[in-house]
């Protein structure tokens, strides 16, 4: 197993940028693809990014593609997650995800990832 605990959300004015941090702790974080979701009230929870278990791969959602960045630190076990140009429509708990198995593709289904973080309130004011 793999524990999650995100950090970095906050209020921030539209136009601005957040950088948000999942900080990994149990088994070995290498062994695990990362993804970043969010969830806004009354809406389902979406794929932001995700990024494979080495770095070299990364994906992105249409609705952040061009000013979002995934990036992970394998010796710190951490994945963060850049937003710039920041729109009310962002606002959403953001989790961090794990999925513990090898695919040829990342995964942008909820359902893939096995072990989840508690969140991180993002709210953007317009």
């Amino acid at each position: 197993q793999v524990q999650l605990v995100e950090s970095g959300g906050g209020l921030v004015q539209a136009g601005g940028s957040l950088r948000l941090s999942c900080a990994a702790s149990g088994q070995t974080f290498s062994r695990y693809a990362m993804g970043w979701f969010r969830q806004a009230p009354g809406k389902e929870r979406e794929f932001v990014a995700g990024i494979s278990r080495t770095g070299g791969r990364t994906y992105y959602a249409d609705s952040v593609k061009g000013r979002s960045t995934i990036s992970r630190d394998n010796a710190k076990n951490t994945v963060d997650l850049q937003i710039n140009s920041l729109k009310p429509e962002d606002t959403a708990v953001y989790y961090c995800a794990a999925d513990p198995l090898w695919r040829p593709f990342l995964s942008t289904a909820a359902k893939d990832y096995d072990y989840w973080g508690q969140g991180t309130q993002v709210i953007v004011s317009s």
